[in-house]
Parts: structure tokens; C-alpha cells; sequence
């Protein structure tokens, strides 16, 4: 775990004023996509400040899912080892429970990579692992509790970011000022660049169930129920279930009316054998609101700027691929800006390229969400009954070519991306 005095470590990047720095980069959120950024460039020798909001990563977050396309990056880096030394679950491959018998949607263990599963970590983790690395470098700096107030603009084009802390109100002038600050961007609202968003039929409470000796057989690493209302999903987190209970969008107040009694009568009524699990729920301050959003913007950049992870695109929580999409945005612009800063310019030329090698991937894997939430999710929402996969799915899923096409989506998405040396 990181040390405590990371997180104060000050800004102060070569510039006579306390009150103003100067830096090739500056990224605001440590998120996944910002602290990989920061990691890889200040790697490469790129003066970079990173600015995050929250004074530490100690939050609850719901995206814990590293996939085997982040934990092949991480090797990369010589982080790997680190990253499994903590206590974590694996999921290989979910098991849901259906009418017509269970049903695996893939398998992450037929795959050719080192890691054949999704590592259950918790965030703050993955997030002190990747600042308390870059943090050996001394063209890095990072500053906790920074609220991003105004974009500096010169002639144009952004140069920088003015931010507010506890010390006073500050300024970084840079040559590239990225928003990495997550699905509400500061970032991206200052800069004017409006996403397109999409309304999935679904929000999902998440809570925490307790582990038993008798616990439900889950050799898969994780388990669902799907149908009569609602779906039911627990992710083995080692010492606990991490649990989702989806419910259709807008209904939470119909749900907590029903009190938390009623939660638990329905997530047995899926899983009955979560019966002795879900007495651990007293009232709902233990039950956590996901409110489901899906949204891309049209453009992700402007002279001097640029939008990655959900600032440029926020993902469904179907598949849990929000961090490794972060994560592979910050590796292709890693890849691709790192001479240009080094060089002193980054030409509106190479921001359109992260984007274009992005985008489509993204676009993607937001359609097969899509119909995922229309299809399976939706019924299974409107359903009274317990859904039934049908003959031709399973059927799909026995061809031994196509069966894998699901896997290789949810481990590494439509193209694998590497480190570039």
C-alpha cells in the first residue's frame, strides 16, 4: 500500500511562484486513465502534474473489474506482482442461473495470456500502486485535493488549468492539459465539449454480502440469477460477495418502498441460495444506488486538450470493462504523445489520432452493451418469470471458434494494446 505522504506531496514544478507551475502535461483526475497516463509519460522522462480532487483514492468504488488486457499492461510495467500479492477473487467465468439450467456467457481460461481471469481489486489499490510508481521519478509530482476551477486559454488553445485547494488557488500552465476526471468532468464541461449520452433501462443497487461455509457453488468466480423483475449478480471479492441487484431505471423509490425487507425476499426468489446471505441487510444504508449511464463524445479533444477514459466516454457496467478502457486510452496516448511533448509541440494531429484509434473500439463495445441491456437485461427486467437461454445460444457457445469471440471481447476488447517501448 502507498505511503500516506504521497498523498501530499507538493506542486511546486520549476517555477519561481509558489502559486504556478509549468509542466509538459498536466492531467486532471487520478483515476485509472490519468494515473496510467501520468505513470507511462513520467516513465519516459515527460514533466507531468497530476491533479486529483479527493485528498486520497479511500472511496467506494463499483468498477474493481482488471481485466487480463490491464493486468498484461501492468506486466509490462513490472507492476503485476503487486497487483496479485493483494487479496483479491478471480472471476473466470460467471455462472448465471436460468430456467432451462445454468449458463456460462464466456470463459476466460480457454484464452492464450498469462492472466485467463478478471482480478477483483479494489481501486484505490490499482490507483496507489500506479501514483507511488510514478512517484520515483522526479519529472512527477501529484496533487491531492485540487479543484479544477478554470481552463487557461491562449490564442485558442488550452495551456493549462487553475485549481483551488486548501493552500489557495493555483495555476498550471501546460502544453497539453488532459481531463481524465470521470463520467462528471470538470474537464469536459469547462471545455464546452458535450457527450451524446444513451439511457440504458436499467440502474443497479450494489451491497456487500457476507461469505459462509455453505456458500453457493460459484467455480467461475462469480454467479447471477436473471429474471421474475430483476437480475441478481455476486463477484467474489475473497472475504465477500460483491453484490448487484438491477433494477429498471427510475424505479429505486418503488423498490425502497417496498422496504428492505422486500430486497430481500427478491434476491432469494432469484438465488434462493443467498437465503442466509441477504439477513446480513438491516436498512439501506448498506445499499448503494448505480445510476446507469452510457454516453460518448463526438469529439474528445481541442488545441491543447484532450478527453480520455469516462470523461470521453462513459461505459455500461455490462462486462465491468470501464477500467480497462480507461486504462487502454491512457496506453495509446501514451504511445502516441510522448515525442510530440518531449519535442515541445503536440499538433492537433496527434490528439485526433488517440481518438481515431479509440473511438472505435469504444463504439464497439458501447453497441454490444446496447443490445445486451435491451435484449437480455430488459426482458429479464419485464419478465415475471425465470428467463430461459435459448437452444441457439447455447448452441453458439459450443462451437468452439465463436465460443471464444465473447471472451476475447470482455479480456482484451476488439484490439489488444501494448506498452510501447
Amino acid at each position: 500500500m502507498v505511503s500516506a505522504t504521497i498523498e501530499a506531496a507538493p506542486l511546486s514544478l520549476a517555477d519561481p511562484t509558489p502559486d504556478r507551475a509549468e509542466v509538459a502535461c498536466c492531467i486532471a483526475g487520478a483515476g485509472p486513465a490519468g494515473a496510467m497516463l501520468a505513470l507511462l509519460l513520467a516513465r519516459r522522462g515527460v514533466r507531468v502534474a497530476l491533479l486529483e480532487m479527493h485528498k486520497d483514492f479511500d472511496r467506494e468504488f463499483r468498477g474493481d473489474t482488471v481485466h487480463p488486457s490491464t493486468l498484461e499492461i501492468l506486466e509490462q510495467l513490472g507492476l503485476a506482482e503487486r497487483i496479485h500479492s493483494l487479496r483479491a477473487g478471480k472471476v473466470f467465468a460467471p455462472i448465471i442461473q436460468a430456467a432451462n439450467g445454468t449458463f456460462a456467457p464466456f470463459d476466460l481460461r480457454r484464452l492464450k495470456t498469462k492472466y485467463p481471469y478478471i482480478l477483483m481489486v479494489h481501486q484505490k489499490f490499482l490507483l496507489e500502486i500506479l501514483t507511488e510508481e510514478a512517484c520515483k521519478y522526479p519529472n512527477f509530482q501529484l496533487k491531492m485535493g485540487a479543484n479544477i476551477t478554470e481552463l487557461i486559454t491562449e490564442s485558442g488553445a488550452v495551456c493549462g488549468m487553475r485549481y483551488s485547494s486548501e493552500d489557495g488557488t493555483h495555476e498550471v500552465r501546460a502544453l497539453l492539459t488532459v481531463g481524465a476526471d470521470g463520467r462528471f468532468s470538470r474537464v469536459r464541461v469547462l471545455a464546452g465539449l458535450e457527450p451524446i449520452k444513451t439511457s440504458p433501462p436499467m440502474d443497479v443497487l450494489w451491497f456487500r454480502l457476507p461469505r459462509l461455509p455453505e456458500d453457493p457453488d460459484a467455480p467461475g468466480g462469480a454467479f447471477a440469477g436473471i429474471g421474475k423483475g430483476h437480475l441478481v449478480i455476486a463477484l467474489d471479492r475473497g472475504d465477500y460477495w460483491q453484490a448487484g441487484y438491477v433494477i429498471l431505471k427510475g424505479s429505486y423509490q418503488e423498490v425502497r418502498a417496498e422496504g428492505i425487507e422486500g430486497l430481500r425476499e427478491h434476491i432469494v426468489e432469484i438465488v434462493p441460495q443467498l437465503e442466509k446471505h441477504v439477513q446480513s441487510l438491516k436498512d439501506w444504508h448498506q445499499v448503494m444506488l448505480l445510476s446507469v449511464e452510457s454516453g460518448r463524445c463526438p469529439q474528445w479533444y481541442k488545441p491543447g486538450l484532450l478527453l480520455i477514459g469516462d470523461a470521453a466516454h462513459v461505459m455500461s457496467p455490462i462486462g465491468g470493462v470501464g477500467i480497462n478502457y480507461a486504462v487502454q486510452d491512457a496506453v495509446v496516448a501514451a504511445n502516441i504523445l510522448t515525442k510530440p511533448l518531449l519535442s515541445g509541440q503536440v499538433p492537433i494531429e496527434h490528439l485526433k489520432e488517440v481518438q481515431s484509434k479509440r473511438e472505435w473500439p469504444t463504439r464497439i463495445i458501447q453497441f454490444l452493451q446496447a443490445q445486451a441491456q435491451k435484449g437480455i437485461v430488459a426482458n429479464a427486467l419485464r419478465s415475471q418469470q425465470m428467463l430461459s437461454v435459448p437452444w441457439y445460444v447455447r448452441a453458439f457457445f459450443r462451437i468452439p471458434y465463436l465460443r471464444d469471440l465473447p471472451a476475447r471481447l470482455v479480456a482484451f476488447g476488439p484490439v489488444r494494446v501494448r506498452v510501447e517501448n
